[in-house]
């Protein structure tokens, strides 16, 4: 994503071949990546030659939003999102401190844009 911000104003966007080579990734595996951010409407092809973009301004897509194309339910534990999973979750101590540190690291996700 930061490789695709970086030329986020380039009439061509920027090409697939490029950011794997620079970011020493093969094809197929950025087109794994690729495929996710598209599908969370992250990033378009653009231009007549088809290079990727943004969807909307870096300042506009915070790293929660990148995070999310790849891990929808991003949970520390299981049974923060599913205290059933557990018997002891209505009276495990470590599940608050779980679900605390869990929320902090959502918050600061949502904190940082692609911009920052």
């Amino acid at each position: 994503m930061i490789e695709i911000a970086l030329h986020n104003d380039d009439k061509e966007g920027v090409f697939q071949k490029d950011i794997a080579f620079r970011q020493g990734i093969s094809y197929k595996y950025l087109d794994h990546i690729i495929s996710a951010l598209k599908i969370a409407n992250l990033v378009v092809k653009k231009g007549p030659r088809k290079g990727y973009g943004l969807t909307k301004a870096p300042s506009d897509i915070s790293l929660y939003d990148i995070e999310q194309a790849f891990e929808p339910a991003m949970l520390l534990q299981e049974c923060i999102g599913n205290p059933e999973l557990c018997e002891r979750s209505g009276i495990c101590q470590a599940r608050y401190v779980w679900v605390a540190l869990n929320d902090k690291i959502l918050e600061f996700l949502k904190s940082l844009s692609l911009a920052d």
